[in-house]
């Protein structure tokens, strides 16, 4: 039979690089660099030519270049993207010349807007080799990279259509962890993946940090996506687009200390609304909620600055939200920026912002514009008045229905006579959900901002993986029957037989949701059925967290102290022995509800207020009080999002938050995973605004955004309909997960054909003679896996009914398991003449399947945190008061993996010992340097000891399959041993007869007890 023939990867790199060099192209091939002191030389000629004025006529000494590498030699990308940013748009290098009459100069290597001309060049590599670094390290050679100014911005790595597009991502975060993307090739920005069919791209990063739920797909200007390699080329990659993307189209984020790339609809919509300003015309972005639209918007009001014909950008916020989130995130984006933050009460300095010639984004509120205007009532005359009012600049609203009403709105346009306004919202008001008519005000989105610039509704997003699905699950703390009793019991007249569960539902008194066994039921759902939604199978630091929302503020007060009540055991609800055996200290609460001093209940909301913030200070060490409820907020904020390094660790990690209408909106929190709702439905664009707290992407485990409703279940579920419908464009069957029916219909499919497959796991031989069968096996094992992750989550599952309803214990699952893992190993080196007719993904990682092995990864997150950074010298101290997390964690690891965990603890225990030592070092690249050191060492002592080849058993072990008979190489390794080196060696050396027999023995021991386990991650 003939094998399929696919076109190879060097022909997929020919066709690439054509497609950048022909037609109307600014890129050059140079096949001519392809080592990094060519790519120097390269660079140098480069920097010579363009600041011949600087070096008046004077070239750079050897000397005087070597400093100019050191500071392009970047500790990490993050760095070298805030070089990039430079000063005005232009990043330099410092030179202190030889010749000291000369001084000190400063060389220009990258300007931001010389785009597609000035002094910009670009130029493209490929099969750059990557030499040995040392003994242990291997040649590499990379596919193709894409130059600018002669530095390294854009690395793209290439497969053939045989491979997954994924298999070039793991071969970027190989050479990440290898550390091979040092030197020159520290400067990248971007990561592009491709096997000629799929592409994607992703901000540069560490190994660590390089996370597949951010690789993005292309997609045109409607949305259509572009996923082949030759066209994503040619939209993404030619020039000017590709320039845009590593200067324009990043954004340098201070607090997560890394890079983050714009998608392709926030680009797009940056483009439409910089176009509309050039028409003089205003418009509004529909981005769903859960998109990053405030940093699409941030984009838009920084490349507002780029239209000649405006004066100023003002980026106009709610003032809870610059009280809440946005400021931290444009503090963030805009540390290395030139945005200017209006925080103080001070107008006059407003005013003069307002009327300065800095080409500056102001951010401000309306209540600070409201202050201006009012200060001007009556001195039309005056010429600040008058330079006000024709001062031309461009509104951008965030938010723009709940930071700017219609009335409010009309007022400012009447006093800033020259302004355009660009609305960005999640959830538009369409002429189905109009505001009531007042006047002649506007009632809709299009009436009060203008025409639709760009739209990416939640289908779209979710269709591309922006965001996540929603899995709604309508609960209700009674049965049906129970209900009819209800209703008769209050009106035996009704005819409940003539009704329809939405009927009865709205004649249900609020006081039935107020009493306590409905609420003690809503506990138990949350803290004993909701393990899996939570992420309880990702282990301590890795669970997800969750909001109640409640229909007042009495309701959220009562939920508080029933739940301390039950962590105090007094209700007959407990915490479940599963729930404790994860997180003994499960749940950690909070509640936040706004306080106004107007209201009757003011004085008790603030006392008990006061009680729970009291206990906040105690479970975190903090101190706030009720006079400091925005910096309690905004700290509940911080924990809740989990952002910064110090929330990573449990001890300072929230698990719930009790609320009312905080957080519902505007409030990005990627760990959060769950929204449990104990109140009535809400309008169609506030059920859109919550249910998006919960859908943003942050790790694999991660698959929906998660909703539990608790009261009028079909009502609730007929209006999450209809606001689905409005607002994923005419369908909603692509937003919401499978039902519970229908999901447990999909496991039990899954059962039925792994069980056809094999009966029982012993069923199941690893045998060279059936590869076909091996192969149904592993496709069927993950189908089953991958289902009964998605069936552990919903809050019917309960873990009995595996053995009742299938016969399927741990043991069984875990024995299916053991073999499914031989299987794949012994298929990742299939024979050379095999016909592969059953895809299955070989690097599949299982999802249901965990054991109790602490996360490899997580351990490395939480050490790379006492790391000090080049620009975070304080951090360490910051958070080194977490450092017993770090020791329990390895403690735990060394049960499991004794090998491994001590050289991370020799590793920890130097970095805490030696901090300065490993200022800006990656601690996922340092560990692997140590465990190819090791590997390399057990290697050599061991072929000395048994007179072996170490070249020749190094090759073995890098190919070791456990389920194999006779290893790859172990032929050549017989071949080229020494019996005599052994004899000599060997206090007690075995006959000559039984040699190999004992080396194999010995060999098998060594590599499966000693080295495999250095290389479970």
């Amino acid at each position: 039979m003939a094998t399929n023939s696919f076109t190879t990867e060097s022909e997929l790199e020919r066709n690439l690089i054509n497609q950048l060099t022909n037609g109307i192209s600014q890129w050059t091939y140079r096949d001519d660099l392809n080592t990094e002191e060519k790519l120097w030389e390269n660079f140098k000629e480069k920097l010579e030519n363009n600041n011949k004025d600087v070096l008046n006529d004077v070239n750079l000494t050897e000397q005087e270049f070597h400093q100019i590498q050191n500071q392009l030699n970047f500790a990490n990308f993050y760095d070298a993207a805030k070089w990039l940013a430079g000063e005005n748009g232009i990043a330099k290098v410092q030179v202190q010349r030889e010749d000291a009459s000369l001084g000190t100069i400063r060389l220009k290597v990258l300007n931001r807007a010389d785009i597609a001309g000035g002094m910009s060049s670009y130029e493209v590599i490929n099969q750059f080799i990557s030499f040995k670094q040392d003994s242990d390290d291997r040649e590499r050679r990379f596919d193709v990279t894409l130059l600018i100014n002669g530095l390294p911005m854009i690395h793209i790595e290439l497969k053939n259509r045989a491979h997954s597009y994924m298999d070039a991502f793991r071969q970027i975060k190989k050479y990440l962890v290898q550390g091979k993307f040092k030197g020159i090739f520290s400067a990248l920005q971007m990561f592009v993946i491709s096997n000629g069919t799929d592409t994607r791209y992703i901000a540069a990063a560490t190994d660590t940090n390089l996370k597949e739920p951010f690789l993005t797909k292309w997609v045109d200007g409607t949305n259509q996506p572009v996923t082949n390699y030759l066209e994503f080329a040619q939209q993404v990659l030619s020039i000017p687009q590709a320039h845009k993307m590593v200067t324009q189209y990043t954004v340098i984020d201070s607090k997560r200390k890394g890079l983050i790339l714009l998608r392709p609809y926030q680009i797009h919509a940056i483009e439409a609304v910089k176009e509309a300003s050039r028409r003089q015309e205003s418009g509004y972005v529909w981005h769903t909620t859960g998109s990053g639209k405030t940093l699409t918007s941030y984009k838009v009001a920084r490349n507002l600055l780029q239209i000649p014909s405006l004066d100023k950008t003002i980026f106009i916020v709610d003032r809870v939200d610059l009280d809440q989130q946005t400021t931290a995130s444009f503090s963030s984006y805009a540390e290395h920026d030139v945005i200017e933050i209006d925080e103080t009460d001070n107008v006059t300095k407003l005013v003069n912002k307002l009327l300065s010639n800095e080409r500056t984004v102001v951010v401000t509120t309306i209540q600070k514009l409201n202050h201006v205007m009012k200060r001007y009532e009556g001195k039309e005359e005056s010429s600040k008045y008058k330079k006000l009012t024709q001062v031309k600049m461009a509104f951008v609203v965030d938010e723009c229905h709940r930071a700017v009403s219609p009335q409010k709105k009309q007022e400012i346009e009447r006093f800033f006579r020259r302004s355009l306004w660009y609305g960005f919202t999640g959830t538009p008001i369409f002429a189905e959900n109009a505001r009531a008519a007042l006047g002649d005000l506007a009632r809709t989105t299009e009436e009060l901002y203008g025409k639709r610039l760009h739209e990416y509704t939640v289908k779209e997003a979710i269709h591309d993986k922006a965001v996540l699905g929603f899995q709604v699950e309508y609960k209700s703390t009674f049965s049906d029957y129970e209900l009819d009793i209800l209703l008769k019991k209050l009106n035996p007249d009704v005819e409940l037989s003539a009704m329809s569960n939405q009927e009865k539902e709205a004649l249900i008194p609020k006081q039935v949701y107020q009493n306590e066994e409905h609420m003690l039921e809503v506990i138990h759902s949350i803290i004993n059925k909701s393990r899996s939604k939570l992420g309880f199978p990702n282990g301590v630091g890795n669970t997800y967290n969750a909001i109640l929302t409640t229909s007042s503020i009495s309701q959220a007060q009562r939920y508080y102290d029933l739940f301390k009540k039950v962590m105090d055991n007094q209700t007959d609800v407990k915490i479940g022995k599963r729930t404790k055996s994860v997180l003994p200290d499960f749940p950690r609460i909070a509640i936040t509800y706004s306080i106004s001093e107007n209201e009757e209940a003011s004085l008790e909301n603030q006392r008990q207020m006061a009680e729970a913030i009291q206990d906040y200070n105690k479970m975190f060490h903090t101190n706030y009080s009720v006079a400091e409820m925005k910096a309690y907020n905004r700290n509940v904020n911080d924990r809740l999002a989990r952002k910064q390094e110090k929330y990573k660790f449990r001890k300072e990690q929230l698990d719930l938050v009790i609320v009312v209408d905080r957080l519902l909106t505007g409030f990005d929190a990627p760990s959060l995973s769950t929204l449990f709702i104990d109140r009535p439905p809400m309008k169609p664009h506030d059920i859109i605004q919550a249910f998006s707290r919960t859908n943003r992407l942050f790790d694999n485990s991660k698959h929906y955004g998660q909703i539990v409703t608790f009261q009028t279940p079909k009502t609730f579920e007929e209006k999450v309909t209809e606001a689905l419908i409005l607002y994923s464009n005419g369908g909603e069957n692509e937003v919401l997960a499978p039902t519970w029916k229908e999901t447990k219909k999909t496991f039990q499919e899954a059962v039925h054909e792994l069980r056809m497959i094999a009966e029982t796991p012993e069923e199941v031989d690893v045998d060279d003679s059936n590869i076909p069968a091996l192969k149904k096996f592993a496709k069927a094992f993950q189908v089953f896996d991958r289902s009964l992750a998605t069936i552990k989550v919903y809050s019917e599952f309960e873990p009995e009914l595996l053995e009742e309803q299938y016969g399927l214990t741990n043991e069984v699952i875990e024995e299916y398991h053991g073999r499914y893992v031989n299987v794949i190993e012994f298929l990742k080196i299939p024979p050379i003449d095999e016909v592969d007719p059953i895809e299955i993904d070989i690097e599949y990682e299982l999802e249901s399947v965990r054991t109790d092995e602490i996360n490899y990864e997580y351990i490395l997150m939480l050490i790379q945190a006492f790391v000090p950074s080049n620009d975070a010298s304080s951090k360490f101290e910051e958070i080194k008061q977490n450092s017993n997390e770090v020791d329990s964690y390895i403690n735990d690891l060394g049960r499991g993996n004794p090998r491994l965990a001590e050289l991370m603890k020799k590793l920890w225990n130097d970095i805490q010992e030696h901090p300065e030592d490993y200022r800006g070092a990656q601690v996922s690249t340092l560990l692997e340097d140590m465990i190819q050191e090791t590997t390399q060492s057990l290697v050599k002592e061991f072929s000395e000891k048994m007179g072996l080849k170490p070249d020749e058993f190094q090759y073995v072990v890098e190919n070791y399959n456990p389920s194999k008979k006779r290893q790859n190489g172990e032929h050549e390794l017989k071949r080229t041993s020494d019996y005599e080196i052994y004899k000599q060696s060997s206090e007690q050396p075995v006959k000559k007869l039984t040699y190999w027999k004992e080396v194999r023995e010995q060999f098998t021991d060594l590599i499966e007890e000693e080295i495999l386990p250095l290389q479970k991650r």
